[in-house]
């Protein structure tokens, strides 16, 4: 779905209530992104980004660009060999990790027939090993069928589903303690935002992954506004970047600073190929987790090679 703009944009003052649980680098970090961002609304991807030009990729993090595509309750055999078969022709930027996630269905089929270049995703996993768990998919089932990596916390398993910040931190602690790599999902819906607790929100998210975890060494981080998920409401780069920042101050303050230079932090929420360039040209925006547009072939490889938008010009 194309990015649209609002003509009545909601109060987004109340995103920029600053924290106490930022440290005072990160504030005053955030205080630029709070006089760009008072005047901005959910615009479209037309919208442009400047910055000062700089000689070295544009990644606050240490980590390597990472783009997730998740296919989820979409697709059939047909049309995923289809999509295979275009991912498997396009060029793909090599400094990209990239990752794709079926229906659990599919993945047999993804796998068999996909490039190695790209791994596989599940989009869930059960808290602990397999069992009578009906309608569940354990992570040693995953793993069987050659998964890396498994999302946890989507917005849809919150708000949909009904699972709670503790759960989805104990599926987080297992799925890595068996070997998965996890994208660990966080992010704020509407009213959440126009009552200025967009920030309690996603700290509060990683703190239920903080408190499970063994460690961060496996996980990427996804913020994805509930309120731009397949919406086609984007949230500008300025935007999306301020609340990058505070994710990775709460993790230099909460965890450690190495591992908050090396936490990737990925954008989503109706990214698509017309958006994605503007978008991680944004610092501490190392890569995206992609809905609608990753069941196209070639508009997901133009979001895989968005990374050269990291690259400036000196």
């Amino acid at each position: 779905m194309a990015a649209t703009s609002l003509t009545a944009p909601p109060s987004f003052s109340g995103l920029r209530r600053i924290s106490p649980k930022l440290d005072a680098a990160v504030s005053s970090h955030q205080s630029f992104f709070h006089r760009v961002s008072s005047s901005t609304r959910l615009v479209s991807s037309s919208s442009s980004s400047h910055r000062s030009p700089r000689g070295v990729v544009a990644m606050a993090g240490s980590g390597k660009f990472f783009v997730g595509g998740n296919w989820k309750c979409n697709g059939t055999k047909d049309s995923i060999a289809k999509l295979v078969s275009d991912l498997n022709s396009a060029t793909l930027e090599a400094d990209v990790d990239v990752v794709v996630s079926p229906p659990f269905v599919y993945i047999d089929q993804v796998k068999s027939s996909l490039t190695d270049r790209i791994d596989i995703s599940g989009q869930n996993s059960w808290v602990g090993k397999g069992g009578a768990f009906t309608g569940e998919i354990s992570v040693e089932q995953l793993k069987d069928l050659g998964c890396k990596w498994v999302i946890l916390g989507h917005s849809e398993r919150r708000h949909v589903i009904g699972e709670k910040d503790e759960f989805i931190g104990k599926k987080a602690a297992y799925a890595l303690s068996e070997g998965l790599g996890v994208i660990a999902c966080i992010g704020e819906k509407l009213e959440e935002r126009e009552a200025g607790r967009t920030f309690d929100v996603c700290f509060a998210q990683l703190k239920a992954f903080g408190d499970a975890v063994p460690s961060w060494d496996n996980i990427v981080v996804a913020y994805e506004p509930v309120w731009a998920i397949g919406t086609g409401k984007v949230a500008s780069p300025q935007q999306a970047q301020e609340v990058h920042v505070a994710v990775r101050g709460w993790l230099k303050k909460n965890v450690s600073e190495e591992v908050a230079s090396k936490t990737r932090i990925i954008y989503g929420g109706s990214v698509n190929g017309g958006n994605s360039a503007e978008l991680a040209k944004e610092e501490d925006i190392d890569g995206f987790l992609v809905g609608g547009a990753s069941l196209k072939g070639p508009e997901f490889a133009t979001i895989v090679n968005s990374v050269t938008s990291k690259k400036v010009a000196a």
